[in-house]
């Protein structure tokens, strides 16, 4: 938990900081955007997470999200399919991509950077390709407005995004923290050998975590495509993994897994999209989003480097101490033999 303090009290001085610069940054305008846009990154940096904690990773979201978008934008239109069938298509469609990737990974014993980086350029190429490379939209039509009032609408002002993100967390939050397959998750991450030798089956547990990154995947297409009312498959979602990677290193996930927490991505998420109102602010050219999130993700791995440092002294000292207090006894011991 005192990861999750220190970011917390990072995400207060940095906002308060923020606020100094531009006093607009605490406008109900501002806010409102900004846990709108919290809501719709925090869903798919939580699937990242769960990944990152199993000691994996997936790079294939971004492209995942083109992929399922114009489909599930032409089962709408093109199609006319009822909203419920073609989000029950979309979510069924990111479970079996996740569990494609589950299995090579945990069943073939492939790299997950190679799978799932090759899975960044076969779902980005199959939605080219399925598109011919034009952009999907929603045109004039009233299509799915229930769907649509849930996934872009407000409640009291509060987006629902947010408040979806909210319910979510609580529910990932139990599931990792308060269920046996969360335990699983942290054992798989923090020694995969040693977790199946005390008989978890390693292999369901890493698959189940790719299972649940492509449903979140799913789900945040649906929400990201209401958000902007069409799909380019050239550059919907590009570069998404990064914000989500991102989000789950400043949230306490240890790339080398077996840490994290959800309560730590959502702060994450919050302070990255801080971090970006922020860059806004002070003028700072948008291109550079990307360098920032790159120096963002060295520095969260950096303190980590450290943080792990520091726990290997300390474990060293106390491992000397108790010796130390032990080789009284036990020279009494060899006198008296």
């Amino acid at each position: 938990m005192t990861k999750e303090l220190g970011l917390l009290l990072l995400l207060v001085v940095v906002s308060a900081i923020t606020a100094a610069i531009n006093p607009l940054f605490l406008s109900g305008v501002n806010l409102l955007d900004m846990a709108n846009l919290i809501g719709l990154f925090g869903v798919f940096s939580i699937g990242e997470g769960l990944v990152i904690i199993t000691g994996g990773i997936d790079l294939s979201v971004g492209s995942m999200f083109a992929l399922l978008g114009v489909v599930f934008l032409d089962l709408l239109t093109e199609y006319e399919i009822a909203w419920p069938i073609a989000l029950l298509a979309i979510l069924v469609g990111g479970v079996v991509l996740g569990a494609i990737q589950g299995f090579l990974i945990s069943r073939l014993k492939m790299q997950p950077f190679v799978v799932t980086l090759c899975g960044l350029l076969i779902y980005r190429g199959a939605a080219r390709y399925y598109t011919t490379d034009s952009t999907r939209g929603f045109g004039y039509g009233d299509e799915a407005d229930t769907l649509r009032t849930l996934a872009a609408g407000h409640v009291y002002g509060v987006p629902n995004t947010f408040i979806f993100l909210v319910l979510l967390a609580i529910v990932m939050g139990v599931l990792l923290h308060r269920s046996v397959f969360g335990r699983y998750l942290y054992a798989v991450g923090k020694n995969e050998e040693a977790a199946r030798f005390s008989g978890i089956r390693s292999n369901a547990v890493i698959a189940g975590a790719y299972v649940l990154s492509g449903a979140l995947a799913a789900i945040s297409t649906v929400l990201l495509v209401f958000y902007t009312n069409s799909v380019s498959p050239s550059s919907f979602g590009n570069f998404y993994e990064l914000y989500a990677i991102a989000a789950a290193v400043l949230g306490g996930c240890s790339l080398r897994g077996g840490e994290g927490s959800i309560f730590g991505i959502v702060l994450g998420t919050a302070l990255l999209q801080v971090l970006q109102n922020l860059v806004n602010i002070l003028g700072i050219p948008s291109s550079l989003n990307f360098a920032v999130m790159g120096t963002v993700i060295l520095l969260g791995v950096l303190a980590d480097q450290q943080l792990q440092a520091r726990r290997k002294a300390a474990a060293a000292a106390a491992g000397a101490a108790r010796a130390a207090a032990h080789a009284p006894a036990l020279a009494g011991r060899g006198q008296e033999t």
